[in-house]
């Protein structure tokens, strides 16, 4: 299947379960749904018919409210099929609003933000002592970049030369209340992951899904964790949406965006 019908049918994806009990996490989903493309189809070695095969790479989505991006993705690699999305934030249910573990193809199950780094951290240096090559692959939102248990683990990776460590941050610019560098200025954020001892890049447009698997390809600094900053947009694709920044929607505002979202989507 070609990358951009992949794309094209998780966006509908990520539409079809904000429609279903209307309300959800637009904002961070289609800003790092690409991010998340890029990982499981292009970039990651993963299986999903056999979700826990010990030499798959593991991808942590720290910033687990992302849910509705994370499934339209797990659902099109193969994961499970898109009928159980009716299950979606059902009692019992292993799909819901935040990513659980017990989910295939998840590895994380994520609640407060600033945790995923840390658990990917220690996904690496496990990885070290028994000799292992899988690569393991955070994605972190800008917002949760404000915790400070972020950047103790950007120091103990930098210690432990976790190369085998990449974090991707889906750089939207805003959290749940406001523009993140008004809240709590993270900038010059490249340098400061750089001065944790991290190879980083920076990427204008994070929401290109071959500009993110080119980016991920290019780190080749030995010793070293991995930092991708990918500059992208919340709201992505549905402009009704993106011009207030929303972080979740409901009602008619979500009615109205997604019947807007699937008309630009019909022209791509």
């Amino acid at each position: 299947m070609e990358l951009k019908t992949v794309e094209n049918n998780c966006i509908s994806s990520v539409f079809d379960l904000l429609e279903l009990h209307g309300i959800g996490h637009s904002g961070g989903s289609l800003s790092v749904l690409q991010i998340l493309i890029s990982l499981y189809f292009e970039v990651g070695k993963v299986d999903p018919d056999n979700p826990k095969w010990d030499d798959r790479d593991r991808i942590v989505l720290s910033k687990a409210h992302a849910t509705e991006a994370m499934y339209a993705v797990l659902a099109e690699k193969g994961y499970f099929s898109k009928t159980r999305f009716q299950e979606y934030l059902k009692l019992g249910s292993d799909i819901q609003g935040h990513v659980e573990i017990s989910t295939p193809g998840v590895e994380y199950s994520g609640g407060a933000l600033g945790q995923g780094i840390t658990f990917a951290c220690g996904l690496a240096y496990a990885a070290k002592m028994r000799n292992q090559n899988h690569k393991i692959y955070a994605v972190l939102g800008d917002g949760e970049c404000h915790e400070g248990s972020v950047w103790e683990a950007a120091m103990f990776a930098s210690h432990y030369k976790l190369d085998n460590l990449y974090i991707v941050i889906d750089n939207n610019h805003y959290a749940d209340h406001g523009n993140v560098d008004e809240l709590m200025n993270l900038q010059p954020f490249d340098a400061r992951w750089e001065s944790f001892g991290w190879e980083t890049s920076s990427l204008p447009d994070g929401n290109k899904v071959e500009s993110i698997t080119e980016a991920l390809n290019s780190f080749k600094t030995p010793n070293k964790p991995k930092c991708l900053i990918a500059n992208t947009v919340k709201n992505y694709g549905v402009p009704l949406w993106e011009k207030n920044h929303l972080h979740q929607v409901a009602g008619d505002l979500l009615s109205q965006g997604v019947k807007q979202g699937r008309e630009i989507l019909s022209g791509r």
